[in-house]
């Protein structure tokens, strides 16, 4: 049994049917703890939650601004995009300005998150490319740092990579956590992925939520990354995705981001707070639940945003007729 609370419950018939435990906590800027769930000093790898994290040495090296990276672009070096026609067009753009293609990409194909698109590359017979990837932008902007720094593009993947290795600095620098102690994994795409305590994801999202305790160039990098995001929540993740949708209606009030294996981790810059929350199972239907409930009791969001969600939501269980038949919700004892 897991000794984390139970996070999210899901409902069928009038009784819980299933239970996800997990854990959660929240910081500000200083590191001065909020609130927290079970036990946020195990080492997790925050898989793309961390994604913000991983793109400031785009702004920071002047990689951006040599090439010329617009805002949608900085949107897709921290996106987990769902391959729709505008992700594949602007990535393919971004590597042919950088006299590259897809072939240099070191992250492997998969179909597109988005269904339509998959759909679509199936009825014409093609195969899922290495732009499909979900994380093709975030390669795209480790791609455009190779080339700012005059290193080799090929093995920028691989952790003694110069681009990894600024990579891993800026990790260390946000999540305040010593990143030559820790463990280190290969994440979905290829890229390592580190292993640091949850509280160390919430530091570096508190730290996005309210730059200005940090150096000067760090602070204005975060904000204009925050502000790329926020102005191309579409690039970012994609028509319908609990991400996208909430961004077009908070804006610059939370700001959110998703991993695999039930990671979330959110800034909440009006309150300078960061978030960062674990599934123990790995669920994604209940990282989404988990995260909303935590905003709301937070007062972060309201009733009228988690309406406005709708299904982007996950909160409802459907059957194969489209018939609501139970609910994905926070326990009740957790958020009391």
């Amino acid at each position: 049994m897991s000794p984390n609370p139970v996070l999210v419950e899901v409902t069928r018939g009038g009784i819980v049917e299933s239970r996800h435990a997990g854990r959660a906590v929240v910081l500000d800027a200083k590191g001065g703890l909020r609130a927290s769930w079970g036990d946020v000093d195990e080492a997790t790898f925050p898989r793309s939650a961390i994604k913000s994290i991983q793109a400031l040495p785009l702004i920071e090296t002047g990689a951006a601004a040599a090439f010329n990276v617009s805002d949608g672009e900085l949107a897709l070096a921290a996106s987990s995009h769902s391959a729709e026609s505008a992700h594949v067009e602007a990535v393919t753009a971004w590597l042919a300005r950088l006299g590259l293609g897809e072939a240099d990409l070191e992250c492997g194909p998969h179909a597109p998150i988005d269904r339509p698109a998959a759909d679509a590359l199936i009825r014409v017979g093609m195969r899922p490319s290495r732009v499909h990837n979900n994380c093709s932008g975030k390669h795209a902007g480790f791609l455009t740092v190779a080339r700012h720094l005059g290193v080799p593009t090929k093995g920028y993947t691989l952790p003694d990579h110069p681009v990894q290795q600024r990579v891993t600095r800026a990790i260390g620098d946000m999540t305040g956590v010593d990143v030559t102690r820790i463990a280190v994994g290969v994440d979905g795409c290829g890229i390592p992925t580190l292993g640091i305590p949850l509280r160390g994801l919430a530091q570096a999202m508190a730290r996005v939520a309210d730059p200005s305790g940090m150096a000067p160039e760090r602070a204005s990098a975060i904000r204009r990354l925050r502000g790329a995001i926020v102005a191309n929540p579409r690039l970012y993740a994609g028509a319908g995705r609990f991400t996208t949708v909430l961004l077009e209606i908070v804006g610059d009030r939370v700001f959110v981001k998703s991993g695999a294996e039930g990671v979330f981790a959110a800034a909440v810059p009006a309150k300078g707070l960061g978030i960062a929350l674990k599934i123990d199972d790995g669920a994604g239907r209940a990282n989404e639940i988990a995260m909303l409930h935590l905003l709301r009791w937070l007062g972060a969001i309201d009733d009228d945003v988690v309406a406005r969600l709708g299904s982007a939501s996950l909160a409802t269980v459907t059957n194969t007729q489209g018939r609501a038949v139970g609910e994905v919700r926070a326990a009740s004892a957790w958020l009391a």
